[in-house]
């Protein structure tokens, strides 16, 4: 695990995951037009606190934990954020 997952999945805790899966997708992307540097990766969330809450401010969630993260350590990220219920649907 590199130290940008590690940081990630620290600070996604705030969130107080019941599953986090998070994939590196960087080697899928090299030489990316437009890619400072950051990594590629794909987040699976769920969390009691998107109860109630739309894509959108559940992505914002997420976005705002990692936003110093952007776009130095992260160029890119595919984000599925799911209340318990729609994991267990899934």
């Amino acid at each position: 695990m590199s130290n940008t997952e590690a940081e990630i999945r620290s600070r996604l805790a705030v969130l107080s995951p019941l599953h986090l899966h998070l994939q590196n997708d960087s080697h899928l992307h090299i030489g990316h037009a437009g890619n400072t540097g950051g990594g590629h990766f794909s987040l699976v969330i769920v969390s009691a606190t998107f109860e109630g809450q739309s894509r959108i401010n559940r992505q914002r969630l997420v976005k705002n934990a990692l936003a110093d993260l952007f776009p130095t350590r992260i160029h890119a990220l595919s984000i599925k954020a799911l209340t318990p219920r729609e994991h267990l649907q899934s």
